[in-house]
This record gives structure tokens, C-alpha cells and sequence, in this order.
């Protein structure tokens, strides 16, 4: 992302108001996301059936083996590996292009308006890590104290897109913003709290692939091949380094280029150019597949599309996708398979991890993005946007406890034992369902209580 310095002065700040936005690539990203939140609960509940109905099968299954060779080289893996290795690291490549589009034009390009989602979000980790430490700070379970930090972004978008119109655009614009702050915390975290232990030479090997990277950008190398080649090549490196190899897809994100091919004005101009050409040959037949002027004319006019959007907005578009429709359904279908069976739920209920997890969520990340985004509010006089109200914000707060993907993945590098990853996912579930009840409830409230007063 530092390579590209000037791709702030891409749009003017103007095109990216929020009546132009509703329109924009935020409002379509938006809609991806959340309509791939939808499949994550259906895949979490078919687990938690298939993990109790057969729990050899399921076991079983995701411990497969699976091997890829190619020459001499192979690459095996259990299944649950692949998932939870391979494909997230595409699920963090998304989250890397959502960080670096905001920085660089969306909620967060503005360091004024970025003020309040930043607050919002290092309250809603710090606060639940401390309640998750308050209860578990004499045990050798405080190292779980990352799980309750972070936020679900397409779980929580997912339930705030089934209010409709009737929530503000500044709500879900806030919501989205604060998530991908607090996701870019929670990498941190995960890069610097969760390796064990780091091997320097493979760190120090990964250097020459990220400057290979950083080429490919200043040569504004737009295919996605490139990129992918290489980030493979990183992802190789950063695994054999310690580091967790889904943050190779952040770093090869932040590469991804941000500029089209043209700019606005030349863009323009060729669209003038051609629909001219078809204002010209309008004499004949207004079907499209019978005018060869017109057919050409579009044809042009798609390709110029093409080679204006940014190679960061169609991956993003593209890749969020199936990213959202694929990756996480088969990371919760991996990794929520909870076997009930020989589970003391009143001691698992009460054991601190899973009381730090649910509280950390239901009330740390709420009390914390709530408490964080009043005091900036008041104290920086940062004014909330044109229909965001209190209430309204109370209602994003809970919804930012929804932990789910990004904590089930964080208690998979917190807990080696079966049994504490069980309880962690307990935590996880309790809290995330109490925290999208009482987020859409209140956020309904605010609705109606809205058209009361209008």
C-alpha cells in the first residue's frame, strides 16, 4: 500500500458521498457479505447435528488426508487443515483488500470521520480481553484472552441487512468500518501474540517475495496471476516462519493495485466517443445483433469498463463472493462440530473460559465499543452521522459481539486441548447468538421509535 501513495487522489471526495455510495462499490461489497453471512448458521447448526449424530464420521472426515504434488514437491494436509490453513488465507486476502479500500477511499481514508469506527473498535477489543482475563488471570486458560476480540463482519452485516431500508445508511457504513478496524486488530494480534515460536532464516526468506510483490505493484502488473504466484510462494514462507500463514493473504492484499488503466477523463471520453458512433448509425435496426456499428460500439464500451476499474475493486467484488458463499460455511462446518456427548454442561457452562468468551462478548465488546465511541463523541466533539442515534449505536454494538469466525479461529491457536477448545466454543455460541438477538432487537426498536417521532 505505500507504493501507491497518490491512489487517494483517484476520486474526488466528493464521488464518494453517502447519497453516491448507496449506489457504489461499498453498497454492492455490502450486500455479498452479508448474503454470505446467511449460509454461516445453517453450516454451523448441519455440524453441530452431524458432530452428535456421528462423531467418528465427522472426526473421520475432516481428518482426511490430502495431498498435492507437483514434480517433487507435495503438500499434504488433513482436510480440516486445508480449510483452516489454505482456504482462510483467502478469507484474510479479502479482509486485507475491505482494509486497504478503506484506508484509501472509504470510511477510513478521512482521518476525521476514520475516528470514531477506530475508537469504536480498539474499545470492543480491549474490554473484552480484560473481562476474559479477569476470569481467567490465575489459569494457564488466560491465553485465550484474544477470542472475545473480534468481530464476525459478515455474520453481523448479515443480521443488520435483515432490518432493510429501515436502518440509516450511516449505521451500516459505521458498522462496516468499525469491523474492518477491529479484523485488522485482530491480524495483529493473532501475527503477534499467537506464534509460538518464529524462525527468523524463513522470516528473513519471505523479505525477497514481499519485495517481489512490491515490483509487481510499481509495474503496475494488473493481472491477478502474478500476485497469486507469488503469494503462494509467501504463504510457504510465512508458514515455515511460525507466523500463522493466513496473514500471508493480508500482506499480498496491501499489493494489489488501486489505480484502472484510465483515468476518469479519458474514460469519459471514449464513452462519448462510441455513443456518438451509435447516435450516428441509429437508422437502422434497433437490434443490437443486427446493427454492427452498435454491437462493436458496446463491445468497446465494456472492454473500456473493464480497463478502468481497479484490479483492488474487481478483486474484491469478485473474490468476496465465494469467499463469503464457500470459505466460511466450510470453516464453520469444520470447526463448530461440538460433540455434546460426555460434556458436563453445568461445569462447562460455568468453567472461566466459557464465561470469559460470553461475557467477553455480550458485554466486554458491547460496553466497549459503546463506552469508547461516547467518550470520543463527547470529548473530540466527533458528531455521530445524520441518523445514528444513541440507541442505534447500542444496537451496532451488540451486533460487533458476534464473534463467531474470526473467534473460532483464534481459539483453534489458543487451545490445544479438545476440552478447552469445546468450552471456548460454547463461549462463542452463547455470546454471539445473545449478542445478534438483542443487536436486532434493539436496532428494530430504534425503527419504530424513529417513525413515532417523525
Amino acid at each position: 500500500m505505500t507504493t501507491e501513495k497518490n491512489d487517494q487522489n483517484i476520486q474526488t471526495k466528493d464521488s464518494f458521498s453517502p447519497e453516491n455510495l448507496q449506489s457504489s462499490t461499498f453498497q454492492r461489497f455490502f450486500h455479498k457479505l452479508s448474503h454470505g453471512g446467511y449460509l454461516l448458521f445453517p453450516a454451523a447448526v448441519l455440524a453441530l447435528f452431524w458432530a452428535n449424530i456421528s462423531p467418528a464420521s465427522y472426526q473421520d472426515f475432516w481428518h482426511l488426508p490430502l495431498t498435492l504434488s507437483l514434480g517433487n514437491m507435495s503438500l499434504s494436509l488433513s482436510l480440516s487443515h486445508w480449510v483452516n490453513d489454505v482456504l482462510m488465507t483467502f478469507f484474510f486476502f479479502t479482509v486485507g483488500l475491505e482494509i486497504k479500500r478503506e484506508l484509501l477511499v472509504g470510511a477510513l481514508s478521512n482521518k476525521r470521520n476514520a475516528l470514531l469506527p477506530i475508537y469504536a473498535a480498539a474499545g470492543g477489543m480491549i474490554v473484552p480481553a480484560l473481562v476474559f482475563f479477569a476470569f481467567n488471570q490465575q489459569l494457564p486458560e488466560a491465553k485465550g484472552w484474544g477470542i472475545p476480540m473480534a468481530t464476525d463482519i459478515a455474520f453481523s452485516l448479515a443480521v443488520l441487512s435483515t432490518l432493510g431500508s429501515r436502518i440509516p445508511f450511516s449505521v451500516r457504513i459505521f458498522l462496516t468500518a468499525f469491523a474492518i478496524a477491529d479484523d485488522l486488530g485482530a491480524v495483529l494480534v493473532i501475527a503477534a501474540f499467537y506464534t509460538s515460536n518464529i524462525d527468523f532464516r524463513y522470516l528473513a526468506g519471505a523479505v525477497p517475495v514481499i519485495i517481489a510483490l512490491g515490483t509487481l505493484n510499481r509495474f503496475w502488473v494488473r493481472s491477478a496471476i502474478p500476485y497469486l504466484a507469488i503469494g503462494a510462494l509467501l504463504w510457504v514462507t510465512v508458514a515455515l516462519s511460525g507466523l500463522h500463514a493466513t496473514v500471508a493473504g493480508v500482506i499480498v492484499a496491501m499489493f494489489i493495485p488501486a489505480r484502472g488503466k484510465y483515468d476518469m477523463t479519458i474514460f469519459l471520453n471514449i464513452l462519448e466517443a462510441h455513443a456518438e458512433k451509435i447516435r450516428e448509425n441509429n437508422r437502422t435496426s434497433s437490434d443490437i445483433m443486427l446493427n454492427r456499428f452498435h454491437l462493436n460500439a458496446v463491445q468497446s464500451i465494456d472492454h473500456a469498463c473493464l480497463e478502468v476499474e481497479t484490479p483492488l475493486q474487481h478483486l474484491e467484488l469478485t473474490h468476496t463472493k465465494w469467499v463469503s458463499l464457500v470459505v466460511l460455511p466450510l470453516f464453520a462446518l469444520a470447526n463448530m462440530g461440538l460433540v455434546l456427548k460426555g460434556i458436563d454442561l453445568s461445569e462447562a457452562i460455568s468453567h472461566p473460559v466459557t464465561l470469559g468468551i460470553c461475557f467477553g462478548l455480550l458485554f466486554g465488546k458491547t460496553s466497549g465499543v459503546f463506552v469508547a465511541t461516547f467518550l470520543a463523541s463527547k470529548l473530540m466533539r466527533l458528531p455521530l452521522a445524520e441518523g445514528f442515534t444513541w440507541l442505534r449505536l447500542l444496537g451496532v454494538a451488540f451486533l460487533g459481539g458476534i464473534g463467531f469466525t474470526m473467534s473460532l479461529f483464534i481459539s483453534s491457536l489458543s487451545y490445544a486441548k479438545p476440552i478447552y477448545l469445546d468450552y471456548a466454543k460454547i463461549g462463542i455460541i452463547c455470546g454471539s447468538v445473545l449478542c445478534a438477538l438483542l443487536g436486532y432487537l434493539i436496532l428494530r426498536i430504534s425503527t419504530e421509535a424513529g417513525k413515532s417521532s417523525e
